[in-house]
């Protein structure tokens, strides 16, 4: 069965930097596409960035483009999330995610994803 662990989360100030690590079983690095998601207390689970399988496609949301960068290491098994310049409302639980089936775009919607792993606490004070 396909797991996923995310680990690299913790409390950081505005204008620091984390990396977010996502850790998954070998079958799950073979499917179509790994996103990154976050949810805020209150708030609905939001796409952040994802990327192909080849690492060949990636997506971001407008609210971390140019801040955020996604890349993934296949002979790790790993999928990376490289925070800068974050901000109080950066703060939320971050999730990775894969989705098994090839599709014509790398979709955004969260409820396109198969798998998901328990998330990481992501903190920024101001």
């Amino acid at each position: 069965q396909v797991q996923l662990i995310e680990s690299g989360g913790g409390l950081v100030q505005a204008g620091g930097s984390l990396r977010l690590s996502c850790a998954a079983s070998g079958r799950a690095f073979s499917a179509y596409a790994t996103g990154w998601f976050r949810q805020a207390p209150g708030k609905e689970r939001e796409f952040v960035a994802a990327i192909s399988w080849s690492g060949g496609s990636t997506y971001y949301a407008d609210s971390v483009k140019g801040r955020f960068t996604i890349s993934r290491d296949n002979a790790k098994n790993m999928v990376y999330l490289q925070m800068y310049s974050l901000k109080p409302e950066d703060t939320a639980v971050y999730y990775c995610a894969v989705r098994r089936l090839r599709a014509t775009m790398i979709p955004i919607n969260p409820n396109s994803y198969d798998y998901w792993g328990q998330g990481t606490q992501v903190t920024v004070s101001s």
